[in-house]
């Protein structure tokens, strides 16, 4: 347990960020008094005054331990540089990161990185002509990622970078959004409702997509945008009876130029909700890419996170899809659902390697502040989890390896099991073009449906966003206001 306090008025996030890294959610106690003796650590943060010089210190201390820093401020926290901010902001970050890590004796894995987008970081340096020595070691030194995290990191971003870089200046992705879903899984948070729930919502939810499609499709033509690739996800695209997902499919060929279109993705995530004639269809109107996603190949985990399908249904939709002529299929897995062990993991990997996925996303769970599993924590041994899971990571990318499947998009997640990543690994050129559009932020991303975000990539990493609602009643009924928002955002 460790009990935190911050007396600084600033880096209130930074501080709390770097405390996650070495403590899990409920080891972690805001408090206002002092400590008082009560077991586990107590962190403090204040500023001190000294010969007219200001300082940040920070002690940590328990019953057996006792540690001190003191950081000088200069000018930098009255400074409008947002660089020196960022410097001094990461100075703090390192040396806490250091505190933590003589106090707990753990190996974070990532280090000081705790943003989402890592290999975002190392691209920006390979820009800049930084050869792969001096990106290693700063990814070392400066930001304290372990060796194997640092070589992987680096891999992904010279494997992804061929694909961005031919890019077009003028070409964006459009991403189309379904937020139902069979069943809700453990995990989940998303903006995503079952098909039980809202059978009346799905025909008006439609009808306001393809609304929604049609003025998006205006707004890239009057820009002279050029589609690169559509990402149709969820939710469960496949969820919608073959009628409205003819409707949806039919009114995007209809309404959005694919000339220059590279990639068109749609997730047909639960095989529950794939049949022939649905695939048919998909296939038929030009989609090169689909998702099946098991997650896990365990009939006992299946049941326990929600999943109302078997792992026979999985090999039954993947391989009816092989037959009808998909040649690109990705399958997503999760490290360290709950109950599942190293062996268990391991059965999953092994029929991953029968079916031979053209890719394999492998994410790491992780604890969604508004998923049922943390409604419901005390029922699931998230402790056994955190101490198995790194294991789980390593054996997928063995497995992978194996599989001849390459890293190619990699993100993180708050909360994530053991401070881990998700990977992504592909067979070469069946790499997801809009994955890496969506990590690397080099391309604007339209995007449609409830709780969908439009980003928007102007010169010198500008980025401006729009966001839909996520309810999908509002999303229906303020349509309009939506449109607007994507138009102001282009301005």
């Amino acid at each position: 347990m460790i009990f935190f306090k911050n007396d600084c008025n600033c880096f209130d996030n930074e501080f709390e960020d770097v405390i996650k890294l070495f403590f899990l959610p409920d080891e972690i106690e805001k408090i206002d008094g002092p400590w008082d003796e009560r077991p586990g650590a107590f962190l403090f943060c204040s500023k001190s005054i000294h010969e007219g010089q200001e300082y940040i210190n920070i002690e940590l201390k328990d019953q057996d331990f006792d540690d001190f820093i003191k950081l000088r401020c200069e000018s930098v926290l009255e400074s409008e540089d947002k660089q020196s901010h960022k410097t001094f902001k990461r100075i703090i970050m390192r040396k806490l990161f250091l505190l933590l890590n003589k106090y707990t004796g753990k190996v974070i894995p990532w280090g000081i990185l705790t943003g989402i987008r890592p290999a975002k970081l190392v691209n920006e340096f390979i820009d800049k002509g930084i050869n792969r020595d001096d990106i290693l070691s700063t990814l070392k030194n400066d930001y304290f990622v372990t060796d194997g995290k640092a070589s992987l990191l680096y891999e992904v971003a010279t494997n992804q970078r061929e694909m961005f870089l031919h890019s077009k200046t003028n070409s964006v992705s459009v991403y189309i959004g379904i937020p139902f879903c069979p069943s809700r899984c453990l995990y989940c948070s998303f903006s995503s409702s079952t098909i039980s729930q809202y059978k009346k919502m799905i025909d008006p939810y439609v009808d306001t997509l393809l609304k929604e499609i049609q003025h998006t499709a205006l707004l890239i033509k009057a820009k002279g945008f050029e589609v690169e690739s559509i990402y149709i996800g969820g939710g469960t695209p496949t969820s919608l009876n073959v009628h409205q997902l003819s409707r949806l499919l039919e009114g995007i060929r209809e309404y959005l130029d694919m000339s220059q279109l590279k990639e068109y993705t749609v997730e047909a995530g639960r095989p529950d909700t794939i049949d022939m004639e649905k695939l048919k269809l998909i296939k038929n109107i030009g989609v090169s890419r689909i998702s099946i996603n098991p997650q896990t190949m365990n009939a006992s985990t299946l049941e326990k996170i929600g999943r109302k399908h078997s792992p026979e249904d999985i090999e039954k939709a993947f391989y009816l899809a092989r037959d009808l002529g998909f040649d690109n299929i990705n399958m997503d897995l999760i490290c360290g659902l709950p109950g599942e062990d190293v062996g268990m993991f391991n059965n999953t990997l092994e029929k991953m390697n029968l079916m031979k996925p053209d890719s394999l996303t492998v994410h790491t769970l992780s604890i969604k502040r508004a998923s049922r599993l943390t409604e419901e924590k005390e029922n699931y041994c998230l402790d056994k989890q955190y101490q198995q899971v790194a294991g789980m990571v390593d054996m997928a990318r063995e497995y992978a390896t194996k599989m001849e499947l390459n890293p190619y998009y990699l993100y993180r997640q708050k909360n994530i099991l053991g401070n881990l990543e998700n990977v992504g690994y592909s067979r070469k050129n069946k790499e997801c073009l809009y994955n890496i559009q969506i990590m690397e932020e080099r391309q604007s991303i339209l995007a449609c449906g409830a709780g969908a975000v439009t980003k928007i990539v102007f010169p010198h990493n500008r980025i401006e966003r729009a966001f839909n609602v996520k309810s999908v009643e509002e999303y229906i009924s303020r349509i309009d206001e939506m449109i607007e928002r994507k138009i102001r955002v282009n301005r």
